[in-house]
C-alpha cells in the first residue's frame, strides 16, 4: 500500500509509484466525475474495466489511490471523488488533449473579426469572453492590462496656490484628469508655459514615449524653461507615470450564470458570487495576469491554486494573446467547475488566444 509520506510527488514520481491497474482506475474514475460531478463507486468502475477485476479488487486499488492523496470520500460509504491533488496529477500526467474540431474553429472564425478604432478591441475581447462561455458551457473571461493612453491633448489647470489638474485626452476620445501639486511661486504665464511644452511633444504620443523623448531631449531644451516650468514638468511626468503603471486591468466576463444552478447548495452559490465580486474589485488580477504570463501556452489553475479562484471551488483555464510586437497584454479563458471537460476547453482557449494575436498582429 502507497504511504502518507507519497504525498506531494512529483507527477512522474506518482506515475512511478502506480502501476498499469491503478492507472487505469485513477483514469476511469476521474474521467467518469468530469463527465457526472458524482462520487464513483467500486462497483461502477468495475464495470467499465475491461480487465475483469471484482468491485472488492478495485476497493483495494481505490484505497491506495485514497492514501496517496489523489481521491477521497465525501462522507460516510460515499463513492470516491478525485481531491484537487488528484485532478492537478490527472492534467499534468495523464490528460490527452485534442485539436480544435472543424466546426468550432469555424465559429470561432466566424465570430472574431479585426476590431476598428480602440473600442474595437474591447468588442473584440467581449466578443471572445462570450464566444468562450458558449462553447465550454462556463464562464468567458478576459482580462487584459490597461492600454497605453495615447495622447491627443494635454494641459495644466490651476486649481490654487498649491495644486493643479492635467488634463489628458486621448485619440480614442478619453478623458483623464489628475492633480498635481504647484511649485512655490509658479506664475500663470509659468503655468502656461509648461503646458505648451509638454503639448508640443506629447500629442500622438503615449506618457512613457513622451518622458522618453523629453529625456532625450533634456540638454536641448530644458535650459528655455525656467527653473519653475522645468519643477512643474517634471512633477507632472512623474504623477502621471505613477498613476499609469497603478491602472487596474480591464476585465471582461460573460456567462456567469452558467456556475450557477438550481441543485448548487447555497454555501456555493455564495462562493461563486464572491468570485465574481473579487473579480469585477480586480483584487488579486496583476497576480493571475503575471502567472499566466509566465506560461509559454495554456495554464490551468485547480481549486485553490489561486488564491483569486481558492474560495470559490472553481478551475480557470487561462492562455496569454499579444499584440503585434509579440507582446503578452491580456489573458481569456473560462472559470468553471473543477469538473470541467478539460480535454475540450484546453484546446479551445489555446486556439482562441492564437487567434485573437493574429488579429491584433494584423492591427499592429
Amino acid at each position: 500500500m502507497v504511504n502518507m509520506a507519497d504525498r506531494g510527488r512529483a507527477p512522474e514520481d506518482v506515475l512511478a509509484v502506480l502501476n498499469s491497474r491503478s492507472q487505469d482506475i485513477f483514469r476511469k474514475l476521474v474521467e467518469r466525475y468530469l463527465e457526472t460531478g458524482s462520487p464513483v463507486a467500486s462497483r461502477d468502475l468495475a464495470r467499465m474495466l475491461s480487465t475483469g477485476l471484482s468491485p472488492a479488487s478495485v476497493r483495494n486499488v481505490m484505497a491506495d489511490l485514497e492514501d496517496l492523496g489523489l481521491i477521497a470520500a465525501p462522507h460516510t460509504s460515499a463513492g470516491r471523488l478525485p481531491t484537487q491533488q488528484g485532478l492537478r496529477f490527472f492534467v499534468d500526467a495523464m490528460l490527452e488533449v485534442g485539436a480544435v474540431d472543424e466546426a468550432e474553429k469555424a465559429q470561432i472564425a466566424q465570430q472574431m473579426h479585426a476590431p476598428s478604432g480602440s473600442s474595437g478591441i474591447e468588442e473584440l475581447l467581449t466578443e471572445a469572453s462570450q464566444l468562450l462561455s458558449g462553447l465550454s458551457h462556463g464562464a468567458g473571461v478576459v482580462i487584459a492590462h490597461k492600454s497605453d493612453l495615447i495622447l491627443k491633448h494635454i494641459e495644466f489647470i490651476r486649481l490654487d496656490a498649491e495644486r493643479a489638474m492635467v488634463v489628458l485626452v486621448g485619440d480614442d476620445g478619453t478623458v483623464e484628469n489628475r492633480v498635481l501639486p504647484l511649485p512655490a511661486g509658479l506664475t500663470a504665464s509659468t503655468l502656461t508655459q509648461a503646458s505648451n511644452y509638454l503639448a508640443h511633444l506629447a500629442v500622438g504620443r503615449t506618457l512613457a514615449e513622451t518622458r522618453k523623448a523629453i529625456q532625450q531631449q533634456r540638454e536641448e531644451t530644458l535650459h528655455e524653461l525656467d527653473e519653475l516650468s522645468r519643477k512643474l514638468v517634471e512633477a507632472g511626468l512623474a504623477t502621471l507615470a505613477d498613476s499609469g503603471t497603478a491602472s487596474p486591468p480591464t476585465v471582461i466576463v460573460r456567462g456567469r450564470a452558467n456556475l450557477i444552478n438550481d441543485t448548487m447548495a447555497s454555501e456555493e452559490i455564495h462562493r461563486v458570487r464572491q468570485l465574481f465580486d473579487e473579480l469585477e474589485s480586480r483584487e488579486g488580477l496583476i497576480d493571475l495576469l503575471g502567472d499566466a504570463e509566465k506560461a509559454q501556452g495554456v495554464k490551468i489553475f485547480i481549486g485553490s491554486e489561486n488564491k483569486l479562484f481558492s474560495l470559490s471551488g472553481s478551475s480557470v483555464i487561462l492562455s496569454p494573446y499579444k499584440d503585434a510586437n509579440q507582446k503578452v497584454v491580456g489573458v481569456l479563458g473560462v472559470i468553471g467547475p473543477t469538473r470541467l471537460n478539460y480535454a475540450r476547453v484546453v484546446p479551445v482557449v489555446d486556439y482562441t488566444a492564437n487567434v485573437i494575436s493574429s488579429i491584433m498582429s494584423r492591427k499592429g
